[in-house]
């Protein structure tokens, strides 16, 4: 067991700091102000790479992949607009579909904090 050399508790060896008064145990002097701990901003999302992202979801929603009805072979049709698919019987790809939205939404948040304002 160790003792803090300002408030006098007893710690285990393991502690680093003190778990009453937060200061290092092994007496060296501290680098922040006997005000306290110190309070650190990690800093804001990007907001214009996460509206950019939030367009991306609409027009992937409005320009979905398309493809041949299940009782033909598979082919991708490409992206159309939700109301006027390639053929007749054309089905949205739901599969396709998750994956862009996803990979989409996951580049936005990583952008956006990638690229966060300090």
């Amino acid at each position: 067991m160790q003792t803090c050399h300002f408030c006098d508790r007893l710690q285990a060896e393991i502690n680093r700091f003190c778990v009453q008064c937060g200061r290092r145990l092994d007496g060296t002097a501290e680098r922040t102000s006997s005000a306290g701990p110190r309070a650190t901003s990690p800093g804001q999302l990007n907001l214009s790479i996460l509206y950019g992202m939030v367009a991306a979801l609409i027009l992937a929603l409005l320009f979905p992949p398309w493809e041949t009805p299940p009782n033909q072979t598979p082919e991708f049709l490409g992206m159309h607009f939700i109301l006027s698919p390639p053929a007749a019987e054309a089905v949205v790809s739901r599969m396709l579909l998750t994956i862009e939205l996803v990979t989409i939404a996951i580049a936005g948040m990583y952008g956006a904090f990638l690229f966060r304002t300090k």
